[in-house]
């Protein structure tokens, strides 16, 4: 088999190797079977809630295990097609099936991906927190580069981006912004985010054209509907309220229409002031805090979940995750996952994805990565 087929059948073994790991395959085999006696069980449907809930479930393992048996059962024929093309000597024929197995491998990756984002929450809406660190007007642009860049990634697939709250720079970026981005998955995708983005380039705000580290921070925390029940005692709250900044309209400078709300036990803090009135931005700042401590409850229930499994590392998301040197090389790495890349144009946006894919790989296995730094 030639190197280029190989390698396409490589990359899509791994794949399927990943999803099998990731599904338990015959525990999920055993689960859908128990799903589908559960379906024709006429006294499931008495509770509507209950019934929705074995329904997105049902899906979601079938949709997986479909996938992956296809995929398999594809690879197979397509490798057996192409051993018979060689025999015969056929060279059009062994070039398409090296063309099969290219495509097949693009898919494999994005079932893969796909499969990967079944976690409590991975369906739901996400809100997106840009901070920019210490640096002044080099940071504050860094952190409006990448309110820029996720919400040009919403965007492009697919999402709808709203601007929930957003502080501007003295005299470039953004202090601070919060995105809600409404799409399939759009939490699943965004996760892995989290973290400290630090920025290597020469700063166009230096008249000396020296190289500037920028750092901003990004926090990830899903949209919870009124199925997840959140808790919140009103004697935890502190609320703050100020006049909103940034251009308005009537009322919305002129009044303390936005709203801080300081969640005391936890020490987190959401802000609001995009609505035009005070009663709308408190109510989206609840939304938020209620997001914010189901996040926090996501990660505590991984963080027992990896501590009981020997073979798998807490990665942990509050550290430095990725650098971007934009000068010269316009290259980009990830320090959690090793991946690296070096993408002409729009080097933010382009490889998000890959970075993405890469991150919820290795949640799954467990793998550690030991990478030099980007300087």
């Amino acid at each position: 088999m030639r190197a280029e087929a190989q390698a396409h059948v490589d990359q899509i073994k791994d794949a399927l190797a990943l999803l099998r790991r990731f599904l338990d395959w015959d525990r999920a085999l055993k689960r859908l079977d128990e799903l589908n006696a559960r379906v024709e069980d006429q006294a499931l449907w008495d509770n509507p809630r209950a019934a929705q809930e074995v329904m997105r479930e049902r899906r979601r393992l079938d949709e997986a295990i479909t996938a992956t048996r296809a995929i398999g059962s594809e690879l197979d024929d397509t490798v057996e097609l192409m051993e018979m093309a060689e025999a015969e000597g056929d060279e059009a024929l062994v070039d398409d099936a090296i063309s099969s197995l290219a495509d097949l491998a693009d898919r494999a990756e994005k079932d893969k991906v796909a499969a990967l984002l079944a976690g409590e929450a991975d369906a739901n809406d996400t809100y997106i927190e840009v901070n920019a660190g210490a640096g002044g007007t080099e940071s504050q642009d860094w952190a409006g580069m990448l309110q820029r860049m996720y919400t040009r990634w919403g965007e492009r697939h697919g999402m709808k981006v709203e601007l929930i709250d957003h502080h501007a720079g003295e005299q470039a970026g953004i202090k601070s912004a919060t995105l809600m981005l409404k799409g399939e998955n759009a939490y699943g995708y965004a996760k892995t985010e989290s973290g400290v983005h630090r920025l290597v380039r020469i700063s166009p705000y230096d008249s000396s054209a020296r190289r500037h580290t920028s750092f901003a921070s990004v926090w990830v925390y899903p949209v919870v509907d009124e199925n997840i029940d959140i808790e919140i005692v009103e004697s935890d709250l502190r609320i703050d309220t100020y006049r909103a900044s940034g251009a308005g309209g009537q009322h919305i400078n002129t009044t303390d229409s936005a709203v801080r709300i300081t969640h005391i036990p936890t020490g987190i803090v959401v802000q609001c002031q995009n609505q035009r009135s005070q009663h709308k931005n408190k109510a989206e700042a609840y939304n938020q805090l209620r997001a914010r401590l189901y996040e926090a409850e996501l990660q505590r229930r991984e963080a027992e979940a990896n501590a009981t499994n020997a073979t798998k590392t807490d990665i942990g998301w509050g550290h430095q995750i990725r650098s971007y040197v934009l000068q010269p090389y316009q290259l980009v790495k990830d320090l959690r996952t090793g991946v690296t890349s070096t993408a002409p144009g729009d080097v933010l946006d382009g490889d998000l994805d890959r970075f993405m894919a890469a991150a919820l790989s290795q949640r799954v296995t467990g793998e550690t990565v030991e990478v030099e730094d980007v300087d």
